[in-house]
């Protein structure tokens, strides 16, 4: 069986990048940290770092195990944590990840119907897109990970993979995606045709996945969009639609969350996205986990952006 300290001390490494900084985080002698290092290369008889320079970096197979290990890390600490709630020796707690409109609107309105109930509750929130989410959810650092996810003609736009392996998602929300444009300028019809009408005009993109769906969506439309900004930015991409800068499309949550006055938004035919509450692991879940649950579904229902 591997050494938990040993493990610990891995995870450190690919964290901070060296065996330096891994020993001034985890207030570590520099020589002890290169004997845990040594002790587990002998004890799974694989070579985990390698010479980098005037350091270490690790092998590929350093870091396979440094990404296991901090999930085994991680769901260990919530374990005892669980435990440590079960007997009576600390409060619950609950952490959440989630995206920047989420975070704007259903996490607030949520918390606030959760502590009602449930005062006292000991809460921690992430900001973090959709893979750092799920990555930190399977890692046990966080309990809840709100997501999203493109459809496309209602089926998703990508394969669910290895991701979403031992997860439970609970669908909180399914809305249209809408095309922003400044208001009052070239009307735009429903459907493919609509975004055609904007073929020759400058485009704002987003996150990587949004990108990939603004491409399909002008692809399905007939053309490939010229793409003047990105920014992952809700209210930037809105403020620059308003002042003419470009188009872009943007789902319901970012309009909830803020809409600009000087903005139009049509929803588009065929283009809708998810939004999740996924955890991990089998249920049942804890108490607070399975009450902020509920309070998240009750909060996404609570409307749909004006127009």
């Amino acid at each position: 069986m591997l050494d938990v300290t040993r493990l610990r001390v891995l995870v450190a490494v690919a964290q901070h990048g060296s065996v330096t900084a891994a020993a001034r985080a985890l207030n570590y002698a520099q020589p002890s940290v290169s004997h845990h290092l040594a002790r587990l290369e002998a004890e799974t008889g694989a070579q985990l770092t390698e010479r980098s320079g005037r350091g270490i970096a690790l092998t590929e197979a350093g870091r396979l195990l440094a990404g296991r290990a901090e999930e085994i890390l991680g769901r260990l600490d919530a374990a005892e944590h669980e435990l440590a709630v079960h007997v009576g020796h600390c409060g619950e707690r609950v952490r959440v990840a989630a995206f920047g409109s989420a975070l704007a609107t259903i996490v607030p309105i949520a918390l606030a119907r959760l502590a009602a109930v449930h005062p006292g509750l000991d809460m921690a929130l992430t900001e973090a897109e959709p893979p750092e989410a799920m990555r930190v959810l399977r890692s046990g650092h966080v309990d809840i990970a709100l997501v999203f996810r493109q459809l496309r003609d209602g089926d998703p736009a990508r394969p669910s993979g290895d991701a979403w392996d031992g997860m439970r998602a609970r669908l909180l929300l399914e809305e249209p995606t809408y095309l922003v444009s400044q208001a009052g300028g070239a009307a735009a019809g429903p459907g493919p045709p609509g975004l055609a009408a904007y073929a020759h005009s400058h485009w704002i993109a987003g996150c990587e996945h949004c990108r990939d769906h603004l491409l399909w969506l002008c692809g399905r439309a007939g053309f490939t969009p010229k793409i003047a900004v990105t920014t992952d930015d809700h209210v930037a991409a809105q403020a620059l639609a308003a002042a003419g800068v470009g188009v872009t499309v943007l789902p319901g949550l970012d309009l909830r969350a803020a809409r600009h006055p000087g903005v139009q938004a049509q929803p588009l035919p065929g283009s809708h996205r998810q939004v999740l509450a996924v955890t991990y692991g089998q249920p049942p879940d804890p108490p607070a986990v399975s009450l902020l649950l509920d309070a998240f579904t009750v909060a996404a229902a609570g409307g749909a952006p004006g127009q």
